[in-house]
């Protein structure tokens, strides 16, 4: 089927060094480029990471530090990937809380302004667990009746992600082939920092998720404890959550 698109959707995966967000690398990404017309673009690309690819990681994906020793960097191809990003909506499999962070990330730490504002999420595994309650794998089982050759290698993952989310527009009623729907419907649509360190509650004013000052209003706890501030800033938090936090702060001494 075809997807009912307004502006190209990009279904990506990422292989990376390990799923600490604030530490890891990408080693891989795989994108396919659905445009509102039906066709689709594929493109793959490795990364050096600049950091050893752990063994237990490398016994994952397969992507050895051999294998990357003589690719770029990510922040030498950041602009270009960038740029073929604009304006596009985004799906992936888990990628809500993985995959879009790390990326955002590590266009952050290339100091390449990503923008993330205006861009609709669809995380095909937020649906498969609302719906069935299982992972890839299974999903490409149960909605294609594939078995997924190749699992964890960015470009199987991401054609079998694309074909799982045409499977499941097909299989459920309710689910409405609409790129907005499905964002509401698979998104974390009230996170605040891509990591959801921060949410808007149901007055919709920021308040942190997570410690001591967690269901507070984030203004005023910085209002309150200036130092809470630099403590997040100088600890092991993603770069967007201390962007969106200096956002915030910044507002404060305007207001």
């Amino acid at each position: 089927m075809q997807l009912n698109l307004k502006r190209p959707l990009v279904v990506f995966d990422l292989e990376t060094t390990g799923i600490n967000i604030s530490n890891d690398r990408i080693v891989e990404i795989c994108t396919i480029k659905v445009f509102p017309d039906g066709t689709e673009e594929v493109k793959t690309q490795r990364f050096n990471p600049q950091i050893p690819i752990p063994k237990e990681v490398t016994a994952i994906h397969g992507i050895t530090n051999e294998d990357v020793k003589d690719e770029p960097i990510f922040a030498d191809k950041a602009r270009e990937l960038n740029e073929y990003l604009k304006g596009c909506d985004f799906a992936g499999f888990n990628s809500n809380k993985f995959d879009f962070p790390m990326l955002v990330e590590e266009f952050l730490r290339a100091k390449v302004d990503f923008d993330p504002e205006d861009r609709k999420f669809i995380d095909v595994q937020r649906i498969f667990h609302v719906m069935e309650q299982r992972n890839l794998v299974a999903a490409y089982k149960f909605y294609c009746d594939k078995v997924l050759e190749k699992a964890h290698s960015a470009e199987a993952d991401t054609s079998a992600t694309l074909e799982v989310l045409k499977a499941q527009l097909q299989r459920y009623d309710n689910l409405k082939n609409d790129i907005e729907f499905l964002h509401s419907f698979s998104g974390q649509t009230n996170f605040v920092d891509l990591a959801g360190r921060m949410i808007y509650d149901a007055k919709g004013r920021e308040v942190f998720n997570f410690g001591k000052h967690k269901g507070k209003s984030v203004s005023d706890v910085l209002k309150a404890e200036p130092a809470y501030y630099e403590w997040i800033m100088q600890n092991d938090f993603p770069l967007d959550t201390k962007r969106r936090l200096t956002q915030i702060r910044l507002r404060g001494f305007n207001s």
